[in-house]
């Protein structure tokens, strides 16, 4: 084997993003080379064919194996065997078992010089002799420490040390090309599979309403959107905040990139940076993150200030780095005074900040409630096969004076839950919000925040009692209020509603 060969070899798999592939160009390479019978390549993969495996009887661990990934050479007698095959008896070689599953469980190469010959290492010393295959050279596949798999040579030629070390040589660039080519899957892998999961959110995701306050929303974030700017997304759980980076994607230059979204409360911290940012340096290679899988697009990182300090920091650097992606976060919380308090990062924030949308509360656009339950009902008769009926007066009445502390999240789980209960009719207003207290009173009128309050404790006093005080489970209040358990709890506690001993 020439320098000449080595150069070409590395110069091919460069250029190569599959594992097979990479593999396959360097032992087609090799079975080219003069005095060279039969290359091949084992990676090591999970045990899968253990049941018929014909090795199965000397392998002492099912977990893992070497599996035959690419392989050629020309036996002396062209019709005798496919030496490209994938299935023959070899397709498996157990770790630690003979001199080929020796290399992948020690890291340690070995070399015949001879096949001939009573030995532990010729495995079938007839096949060797027809063949007349004279050495044997293993090399372990080894990245950053870590033992990919195995390339093996079976010459007609004795080997001899400089055949060995440039057999080395490749081996150790075939590892890396492995580690990059799978990373790059990883990465195809993860963004083909989160874009699926942005097509399946992308149904009923328009901001619905015309009030002042949603116009507002509308206009800054349509402002916003050209630019390559960070935007913080602020506003009470439920108000839409998603929404909004959603459009922002949308009508950005970015819009045929993926948006890739994050909830930042949805795992423990240490899966959430792997989760972000992939395997680190130390790791072993293959698992890409949700920065890389979103290159050139936008990351939208909801609920950012649940992030751990640690998590904090790595942001912080990636977003220093990282400078083709965008990102979007939202948050429910003061982050200038987690800031103060010493909870979040205050570099981070201000690179978060470049640009900050609030959001407004339910109850801050009252004139919205009426287009958004229909816009809900609708979507939820279409759904159940059915024809949505208009809301009558007193429903839109009766939803105009609920508080809404779930916000327009808990205006479409009531609507969708009266939908669903009514049978094949219109909601019932009593579905729709539970109501306690003087008949619904022209949408004219105006109550204090006390009367409110007390209007809302008897609201939800009412649901409990006919839940028996049960929160949750499908006979709970909380589903027939239509909001969280979470919420509810939170609303009982803030109401000093407490079960009657």
């Amino acid at each position: 084997m020439n320098a000449e060969a080595l150069q070409a070899i590395g110069l091919a798999i460069s250029q190569v993003r599959s594992s097979e592939a990479v593999l396959q160009t360097v032992v087609e390479t090799l079975a080219g080379q003069d005095g060279i019978a039969l290359a091949r390549a084992w990676l090591i993969g999970r045990g899968d064919i253990c049941a018929c495996c014909p090795m199965r009887a000397e392998c002492p661990d099912q977990e893992r194996c070497l599996h035959l990934t690419a392989s050629a050479g020309a036996p002396i007698q062209e019709s005798v065997e496919d030496w490209s095959r994938l299935d023959g008896t070899f397709r498996r070689f157990p770790l630690g078992v003979r001199k080929v599953g020796h290399i992948g469980a020690t890291g340690c190469a070995v070399m015949l010089k001879r096949t001939s010959g009573p030995s532990e290492w010729v495995a079938r010393p007839e096949w060797a002799a027809r063949e007349s295959i004279s050495g044997f050279a293993g090399q372990p596949m080894i990245f950053r420490g870590q033992i990919l798999g195995v390339l093996a040579v079976f010459s007609r030629q004795r080997f001899d040390q400089k055949s060995f070390e440039q057999l080395r040589q490749l081996a150790d660039q075939a590892a890396a090309a492995v580690a990059s080519a799978r990373a790059f899957e990883e990465i195809d892998s993860t963004r083909r599979r989160l874009e699926l999961e942005s097509v399946l959110q992308r149904d009923n995701v328009e901001i619905v309403g015309g009030s002042l306050a949603i116009a507002n929303v509308l206009s800054q974030a349509d402002l916003v959107a050209p630019t390559d700017a960070n935007v913080l997304v602020c506003g009470e759980p439920g108000t839409g905040k998603e929404l909004v980076a959603r459009r922002i994607h949308k009508l950005s230059l970015r819009a045929d990139r993926p948006l890739i979204k994050t909830d930042c409360a949805a795992a423990a911290t240490e899966q959430l940076e792997s989760e972000l940012f992939g395997s680190s340096a130390g790791d072993a290679p293959g698992r890409a993150g949700r920065f890389h899988a979103a290159a050139g697009g936008t990351v939208f990182l909801d609920e950012v200030s649940l992030l751990s300090l640690a998590v904090q920091d790595r942001l912080a650097r990636e977003m220093r780095q990282a400078g083709s992606t965008r990102v979007i976060a939202s948050t429910n919380r003061d982050l200038n005074g987690h800031v103060d308090a010493g909870h979040f990062r205050a570099e981070l924030m201000h690179r978060l900040a470049v640009f900050c949308i609030d959001v407004p509360p339910l109850r801050k656009r009252i004139e919205d409630i009426p287009r958004l339950a229909d816009h809900f009902l609708r979507l939820a008769c279409r759904k159940l096969g059915r024809q949505a009926e208009p809301l009558t007066p007193d429903q839109v009445r009766s939803l105009k004076r609920y508080e809404w502390p779930g916000n327009v999240t808990e205006l479409r789980q009531v609507v969708e839950r009266s939908a669903l209960i009514s049978g094949g009719g219109p909601p019932r207003p009593e579905l729709l919000v539970v109501s306690k207290g003087p008949p619904a009173q022209p949408s004219a009128d105006v109550f204090t925040a006390s009367e409110l309050k007390e209007r809302e404790r008897g609201n939800l006093e009412t649901a409990l009692q006919r839940a028996r005080w049960r929160i949750y489970g499908p006979d709970g209040a909380a589903i027939m209020l239509g909001m969280r358990p979470t919420t509810l709890a939170s609303r009982m506690k803030a109401l000093g509603i407490k079960r009657p001993v």
